[in-house]
């Protein structure tokens, strides 16, 4: 902390959550700043609250906070302009990683030439690329002077002065795939995307690159829904798509250049590969209550309605098969409990993996 400019926006990336609030409670113990709220930590667990400390450190009209910690969740897709120092105090994987981590620090803004790297896991001798962090380059030549022009000298009817401005970039840009059919995708200029093997790609070479990969795991749509629907089936694919460099950062970007921040990721994926419109997590459950309750008892839809309204409000996550006895316990205070009325754990366990079926019909 002494080595920074205190007032200049941080990120500082830790090695896990508990790391991470940890970091910030003791940055918070020795700043300058007397602001209660100069470093919050941004991870997964944070949900809404870390939602809004990032749009918050995002808009550079606020101070506050003005150091965010992490751990996975701002490696990519953060589109903060401002940001003067980027901290490493966890070990990087990889050369994809590391210079996603990287590119948070390289957006321009106005008064901003330069940002520091404080790199505590040396990195930076693992990571090194002369292709992509060589020599820097010469300094372009200064522009010649404007030549000035005598009154009547090239009057035109056109508008003059400081009131012209830049048009605004497109808000869609459509790209197609090698299947021949077009997909859409939301204009983000100040994010950054890697592709496999360390290059910084455009938007539109991410989505292909996605395409591709998922063409090799796919044969069809319905390949795609079976595994979905069963927990363990959905897992395993997941893991693949981490192996391959599409960790949920990277599929949560997808999600944003596509407009479907409040859809599954089986929507994202179903988007890239098959050009299947995307349903909100909302609109899947209200399908899924119409098609998937009729000819159970009255506990056994409530059991079914539990778990739908826990996917609509967190996602994916609260259908994995280690979430069975979550449930049980949160609803009936454990598992003999809920055997009484909903009948044996086998008997539980398919109506659990039943109803993703309807989610993903």
């Amino acid at each position: 902390m002494d080595q920074i400019d205190q007032r200049r926006k941080t990120l500082v990336f830790c090695a896990t959550q508990e790391h991470a609030a940890r970091v910030r409670n003791f940055i918070n113990q020795i700043k300058d700043n007397p602001a209660p709220h100069y470093c919050e930590r941004v991870t997964a667990d944070d949900g809404e609250l870390g939602e809004r400390h990032l749009r918050e450190f995002q808009d550079n009209e606020k101070t506050l906070p003005t150091i965010l910690t992490t751990s996975q969740k701002l490696s990519t897709g953060v589109d903060a302009l401002n940001i003067r120092n980027i901290v490493l105090l966890r070990p990087i994987k990889s050369m994809i990683e590391f210079k996603q981590i990287i590119g948070r620090g390289t957006r321009t803004f106005e008064g901003k030439d330069y940002f520091t790297i404080y790199d505590f896991v040396k990195a930076y001798a693992h990571f090194n690329d002369p292709a992509w962090d060589g020599e820097p380059l010469p300094p372009d030549d200064p522009a010649e002077p404007r030549k000035s022009q005598t009154p009547g000298e090239g009057d035109s009817d056109e508008p003059t002065g400081g009131d012209v401005s830049e048009p605004e970039p497109p808000k869609r840009v459509v790209v197609k795939l090698s299947d021949g059919r077009e997909r859409s995708i939301h204009y983000i200029a100040a994010t950054t995307y890697w592709s496999n093997d360390g290059r910084m790609i455009t938007a539109q070479e991410f989505m292909q690159q996605l395409f591709g990969d998922l063409d090799a795991l796919l044969k069809d749509e319905d390949e795609l829904r079976a595994i979905w629907s069963d927990p363990d089936r959905r897992e395993s694919f997941i893991q693949r798509l981490v192996d391959l460099g599409y960790d949920s950062e990277r599929l949560d970007d997808m999600r944003r250049l596509i407009d479907a921040r409040h859809s599954d990721i089986f929507d994202v994926l179903a988007y890239v590969r098959f050009s299947l419109v995307p349903l909100s997590r909302t609109q899947r459950v209200q399908s899924a209550m119409s098609t998937g309750l009729g000819g159970y008892e009255r506990e056994m839809r409530s059991f079914r309605e539990f778990v739908l309204g826990n996917y609509e409000r967190n996602g994916t996550g609260e259908l994995g098969s280690g979430k069975i006895g979550d449930v049980l316990r949160i609803r009936y205070g454990g598992v003999n409990d809920a055997k009484l009325l909903l009948g044996s754990v086998p008997h539980i366990r398919s109506a659990f993996v039943d109803i993703q079926r309807h989610l993903f019909r």
